[in-house]
């Protein structure tokens, strides 16, 4: 019907039933007003109509429908040799200009990927004489109308504009005017059609249970006369997890929804297409337009968002005069959605009968051979499933195809010889000097005591000191030391072969410490103790060895240290007239503090002693003699 009213260039809104052969009705009349070099050979065109630069647009609103109306265009193209592109995103931009740079008479594309490259100035619409935007009214809904609004402002002034549909509400028709000059709606239908949808495709609702419908779904598969099989989800994570479990099944199933990769899902179609795949899980995305011959189920595993959604879900099966059957799954908290699509399409389907995977009117309505398990036999499985059709490398941007649940797996490509790879070598040291691996079997801890040690020498290899680093290493180890050490790992060389040098242990950084040596005993009976010089920057006391006083008594010297260190020096007693050993002090170093130690005299002794300044005193005892 549509065919003469376009070939005359009049604007035409067309709406027919899903499978009546929409893409042709705009089709043919596009390849009709596109000029070819076969034209001019003819005598139909003169030679300045041709060009390189697009002459006709088709707009599209998915990926998967986008390659289907191209495929279709090029068949019905094929004698006049037109040149058909698909432009969508998912691919490479190179081929895509390539192609763009050696001409082109037809586009058909995405929104997305047609603003792109026109906004590159790679793709030249300034001589388009007729726009079709297929699914129109999806074209124009509020996600797409800015986009196609865009590219009409790049479309010349004077063209054909057709719209194509099988739902065209009131409100895209108004819409769709403001683009049009003069549009002739044409809305072909048959005179015995009652509903919306077809007549010979046999529809059946029930109320499910979330949890029971993938064994129903497993069931349904397994119906009498089953071909292909499409099931439709609401959400892609519903699509990819019903897809995994009927692959468990045993069913060959592949998923088409927007998480995939665009190599993935072409993969998908080409296989289902092919018949390598029966089951076909997938989103809204493949609801529109998708045409495969041999669909006979259709289920709607969630109920769709409206009646329009409905009607396509259900178009893509009993397409071109076959027949097909519909199911839809409805789960409790979808019962007010599902009425309201119910009665805008006038359905005998208000209430559903409830089901479950087991009830005897689910197996007679869908022919479903009796004792039907959710698990397919394996004489059946006579599909090859998805991996027997190859993934095609598309080039997609950001290698969605081939990362995790984006898409399937990319075959590897071997473009060098792997990498074989070595142990790292590494040297093990001990004080600086190389250890032997441990490879002998463990020694008895007094074996290792007695055993010499054996050094271990690398020729032309030099040993590597820790950087600035403080040790402090004693000279003699103690044989239980050694004994405690393991015995697989060899020492490192000494001077003394049956002794092992013990670890180094970072000396600490100014800490004060105290060592007392061995008492000494004096003539007065008395042991005095004496401390030993320590390392610099420590605090230290050292006391002298005592001198004996002609009173009797041990006064213990100290000699002066190294600067920055608190000494204390006792200088020699001296007598005073009382018959008292008195002891007088020497000067000290500045900011140094000193003690004195005294002999316990009366009070007119000490009271002749004064200390310095800043120094502190200490009274000793009185001693037996005084």
């Amino acid at each position: 019907m549509t065919l003469p009213v376009a070939l005359s260039g009049t604007d035409v809104i067309g709406q027919a039933k899903t499978g009546t052969g929409k893409t042709l009705g705009f089709g043919l009349p596009l390849l009709e007003r596109v000029v070819v070099p076969a034209d001019v050979e003819a005598g139909r065109a003169r030679p300045e109509q041709l060009t390189d630069s697009p002459q006709a647009l088709v707009v599209v609103p998915t990926r998967e429908l986008c390659t289907q109306v191209t495929n279709d265009l090029l068949t019905a193209g094929k004698v006049r040799n037109v040149r058909v592109l698909a432009i969508y995103g998912g691919r490479a931009y190179e081929p895509q200009v390539e192609a763009l740079k050696k001409g082109v008479d037809v586009i058909v594309g995405t929104p997305g990927r047609l603003l792109d490259l026109a906004g590159q100035k790679k793709l030249d619409l300034s001589r388009v004489k007729a726009l079709v935007l297929d699914e129109a009214d999806e074209m124009l809904d509020l996600g797409f109308l800015p986009d196609v609004e865009k590219i009409i402002n790049l479309l010349p002034a004077k063209r054909q504009t057709m719209l194509f549909s099988a739902t065209m509400p009131g409100a895209v028709i108004g819409l769709a005017r403001r683009y049009m000059s003069q549009p002739t709606h044409i809305r072909a239908t048959a005179p015995d059609d009652e509903g919306a949808t077809v007549a010979n495709i046999t529809q059946h609702v029930f109320r499910a249970h979330s949890m029971d419908k993938p064994e129903m779904v497993a069931r349904i598969l397994q119906a009498e006369g089953r071909g292909l099989a499409m099931i439709f989800c609401r959400t892609k994570r519903t699509a990819a997890d019903i897809a995994e479990q009927l692959e468990r099944r045993g069913f060959a199933s592949g998923a088409v929804h927007g998480d995939l990769g665009q190599g993935a899902r072409e993969q998908a179609l080409r296989a289902f297409r092919n018949g390598k795949v029966d089951v076909l899980v997938c989103t809204d995305v493949a609801a529109r337009g998708i045409d495969v011959e041999g669909v006979t189920h259709v289920i709607n595993y969630q109920s769709p968002e409206d009646e329009k959604t409905y009607l396509h879900r259900v178009g893509r099966t009993g397409r071109a005069g076959a027949s097909g059957t519909a199911v839809t799954l409805v789960d409790w908290d979808d019962i007010p959605r599902w009425q309201l699509i119910n009665k805008a399409l006038d359905l005998p389907f208000n209430d559903p009968e409830e089901t479950y995977s087991t009830s005897p009117h689910l197996f007679e309505l869908l022919n479903i051979p009796a004792g039907t398990k959710g698990v397919l036999p394996r004489a059946e499985r006579t599909r090859a499933g998805l991996a027997a059709e190859e993934i095609e490398d598309l080039g997609e941007p950001g290698g969605r195809g081939g990362r995790g649940r984006r898409g399937a797996a990319a075959p590897a490509v071997e473009e060098r010889p792997a990498r074989t790879r070595t142990p790292r070598q590494r040297r093990r040291t001990r004080g600086g000097a190389e250890v032997a691996p441990a490879a002998a079997p463990a020694v008895d801890a007094a074996e290792a005591v007695a055993a010499p040690v054996t050094p271990v020498e690398e020729a032309g290899t030099e040993p590597r000191k820790p950087r600035r680093r403080r040790t402090r290493v004693n000279a003699t180890a103690s044989v239980p030391a050694q004994a405690e050490a393991p015995a697989a790992v060899t020492p490192a060389p000494v001077a003394e072969p049956a002794a092992e040098p013990a670890a180094e242990e970072p000396k600490p950084r100014r800490t004060r410490t105290r060592k007392v040596a061995e008492p000494t005993v004096t003539e007065a009976g008395t042991a005095t103790a004496t401390e030993e010089p320590k390392p610099r920057r420590t605090r230290t006391r050292k006391v002298a060895e005592p001198t004996v006083t002609e009173a009797g008594t041990a006064t213990a010297t100290e000699e002066p240290k190294p600067r920055r260190t608190r000494t204390r020096k006792v200088a020699e007693p001296a007598v005073t007239e009382a018959g008292t050993a008195t002891a007088t002090e020497e000067p000290k170093p500045r900011r140094t503090r000193t003690r004195k130690v005294a002999e316990a005299a009366p009070a007119e002794a000490t009271e002749a002693t004064a200390p310095r300044r800043r120094t502190r005193t200490r009274k000793a005892a009185d001693s037996p003699e005084s």
